[in-house]
């Protein structure tokens, strides 16, 4: 028998970002800050599918965005929108009430339990969003976050027959002069782009562990007891429709689905209510993280049951394992 590859001890919360931990959209303080009508934005964004169909080009929903915040870029209407403007708009997001709190506090609740610390159990944090990574790192909420999946910009994309040798010569010789490795400049070109669909990817990614080692690929064939985190040991939380690809990664895999709703929008109830009664999440609460309030004490009890049934699990394999030690006989 060979030996797991992970001790299979990780709790992971997996966040959507948008209206899950933040009451709008993170883009809010791009548009604040450059006075750009945010509603006409949205409204072109949503235009844009029909507008390149017209043109025989597709074009994602989900993604279409980043391409007309570069567009705005482009025109002159986003001066200055680098990586580092991002992360300084990011500290401007404001989030639900009891956030961040709320993140540290339930894993200090995990790690102050003694059989939880006797096997070691651990909560970890993650972020899966369509929004901007670098706005994502900016935000209050990031030290609590063990990663992060998001879409990114580039900011200097090299020049056609670029010599990939030469320019980290030239890197090199910036950096000893303590000149920046590479000029700065706006954001001009996506790197890399997540729609709700490609999230899947990131849940596959925490529960096989590629996230934490490099070396193992998420398409890679992987016994379930390999595994890092285990799907049941993996809470999912989101706010929408949107998410139902990923809800629907965990309820196929037994982890667990939690939608959070708008208290002030009686859609938003009505929206989460008819995922749970199509059976796509396992419960849902209102986006209030604060002690006390119903998705506070429901995702801890959620917590502590999953690391009730490690420990339970650890107990019989270890009962399992070790023999009875000898004892006297009675005459």
């Amino acid at each position: 028998m060979t030996t797991p590859l992970h001790p299979q001890n990780v709790i992971a919360l997996v966040w959507d970002f948008d209206k899950t931990l933040i009451p709008g959209y993170m883009q809010d303080p791009i548009f604040a800050s450059y006075n750009i009508d945010d509603a006409a934005f949205w409204r072109e964004v949503n235009a844009l599918p029909a507008y390149f169909a017209r043109q025989g080009v597709t074009v994602h929903p989900d993604t279409a965005y980043l391409n007309h915040l570069l567009t705005y870029v482009q025109h002159g209407r986003m001066p200055g929108l680098t990586n580092a403007r991002l992360r300084e708009l990011g500290a401007r997001i404001r989030f639900h009430p009891g956030l961040p709190g709320f993140f540290q506090d339930i894993r200090t609740r995990l790690e102050s339990d003694p059989e939880a610390q006797r096997f070691e159990i651990r909560l970890e944090h993650y972020i899966v969003s369509t929004g901007l990574r670098a706005m994502i790192e900016g935000s209050a909420i990031f030290p609590s976050v063990n990663g992060v999946w998001a879409s990114e910009f580039l900011e200097s994309p090299p020049g056609p027959g670029f010599d990939a040798d030469a320019t980290l010569d030239l890197d090199a010789a910036a950096a000893g002069r303590g000149e920046p490795l590479f000029p700065v400049q706006d954001v001009s070109q996506i790197a890399v782009a997540y729609d709700n669909t490609s999230k899947t990817r990131a849940l596959f990614e925490i529960n096989k562990g590629s996230n934490t080692n490099p070396s193992i690929q998420v398409n890679a064939t992987m016994r379930q007891e390999d595994r890092r985190v285990p799907f049941q040991h993996m809470i999912y939380i989101a706010d929408g429709p949107s998410d139902v690809p990923a809800f629907a990664v965990m309820r196929h895999n037994h982890g667990i689905g939690y939608a959070v709703y708008d208290p002030a929008n009686p859609a938003s109830l009505k929206q989460v209510d008819r995922l749970r009664r199509d059976g796509r999440i396992d419960h849902f609460g209102p986006a209030d993280y604060r002690p006390g309030s119903p998705t506070c004490d429901w995702l801890t009890l959620q917590v502590e049951r999953i690391a009730a049934d490690i420990v339970a699990e650890r107990i019989s394999a270890l009962k399992a394992q070790v023999g009875e030690a000898p004892r006297h006989l009675p005459h």
